[in-house]
């Protein structure tokens, strides 16, 4: 058994316990959460005490790109089009090994960030290999791209071939989803294709979707930059007349199952569409900045009762992997400001019955984070302690 002492534990579901301890059994599952006098400490137990710290609920990252890692600082385009192009170019360029040592080291900088959960879309497999590997917690969700609708073959059966080599590496804390990518790189019957795979196969899916004017003006009016550069492949163009939420509608993309990232460009009409489906939102609102995108309407998002958590998106857009930055960003505090990093981060993945708080009968994912007065001051991203299903992965 771990007994872990802190100066405050809080479970999420109730108010800080100051001097609290949190005792987790050897199956991983938090057995007692309480002030430090009340909880059992029967022989043989590992003790850590952490008199100036504050013990939380492992946070949950919605969204990233851990095989980008080792491509932080290397992408200084502004303009986001051209951003995109430059992104593919330095994948390109880049060796398994290479991703695989990033994938690794993203997981790493994780749990040093208190993140016990990531929801992470790739193309190479490698962060799917370093979760399973290392004893992660996560979803990773394989992407698709094809923008050519006469090739829709061709992106499936490279996307099932995939799927196929990754799903072994799955274990009953790492799951596979899908990621069709975007509307600018994934043509409409590839995404029908891929929306019916998942539901066959129950895949979750993960997509970008509403990031950019761009990508607004593609779908809307078929123009802008993205359609040039359709247009430059010899790849048609049709104006669809509708906002890109509603484009993946029509496709039957939305879901319960659905995990959107970036959700900016949208309006009221979108947020009921989204409602409608049951599909999660991923706000990263420090990328958004980043790529001059504006901001999602958060506040509109939850006032609909929509399921959101938060992300950090790639550390190429924004250097770290920092949740209390996107909690600021967001302008999320306190109280607010840690359930949407564990419980709610954790209800928009599914997750909530097993992780997001400290409770009898879930995972044990924690983390230790210093603190100043009380919890309200925590400033700190650097963990002092990490913890998934009872197992201590940082400290």
């Amino acid at each position: 058994m771990l007994r872990i002492r802190a100066g405050s534990v809080h479970p999420v579901t109730a108010p800080p316990i100051e001097d609290g301890a949190v005792l987790v059994d050897d199956r991983g599952t938090i057995a007692a959460v309480g002030r430090n006098r009340a909880v059992p400490a029967p022989d043989g137990v590992q003790r850590l005490e952490f008199p100036r710290a504050a013990l939380v609920p492992g946070f949950v990252n919605c969204h990233t790109h851990l095989e980008l890692t080792h491509l932080a600082g290397r992408n200084a385009e502004r303009d986001f089009p051209r951003w995109i192009r430059a992104i593919r170019a330095l994948k390109d360029a880049s060796t398994a090994e290479e991703f695989a040592r990033a994938a690794e080291q993203g997981v790493r900088d994780s749990w040093a960030a208190g993140i016990t959960c990531v929801a992470d879309t790739g193309s190479t497999g490698a962060p799917l290999e370093a979760l399973a590997r290392l004893g992660g917690r996560g979803i990773y969700y394989q992407e698709v791209f094809g923008p050519d609708p006469t090739r829709v073959r061709t992106s499936m059966e490279e996307l099932e071939q995939a799927l196929s080599r990754l799903e072994p590496l799955a274990t009953p804390h790492v799951a596979l989803g899908v990621s069709p990518h975007a509307p600018f790189t994934v043509s409409a019957p590839l995404y029908s294709a891929v929306a019916a795979l998942a539901r066959r196969e129950r895949f979750p899916i993960a997509v970008h979707l509403a990031e950019s004017l761009e990508e607004t003006l593609l779908v809307r009016d078929g123009l802008g930059p993205f359609a040039e550069a359709l247009w430059n492949r010899g790849i048609a163009v049709a104006r669809q007349d509708c906002s890109p939420v509603q484009y993946l509608e029509r496709l039957g993309v939305l879901s319960p199952e659905t995990l959107c990232i970036h959700c900016v460009q949208i309006d009221a009409q979108d947020v009921r569409a989204l409602l409608h489906a049951g599909a999660a939102i991923a706000h990263c609102p420090r990328s958004n900045r980043a790529h001059g995108h504006g901001a999602a309407p958060l506040p509109a998002l939850r006032a609909a009762g929509l399921r959101v958590g938060v992300g950090t998106d790639s550390v190429v857009s924004v250097g770290d992997v920092d949740l209390l930055a996107e909690t600021r960003a967001a302008g999320l505090i306190g109280e607010d400001a840690l359930r949407m990093l564990t419980l709610e981060g954790a209800r928009a993945l599914g997750l909530e019955n097993e992780i997001g708080s400290l409770q009898v009968g879930k995972q044990g994912d924690m983390a230790v984070l210093p603190f100043t007065v009380a919890y309200r001051s925590l400033q700190s991203i650097r963990a002092l302690l990490t913890v998934i299903a009872g197992r201590i992965v940082h400290r």
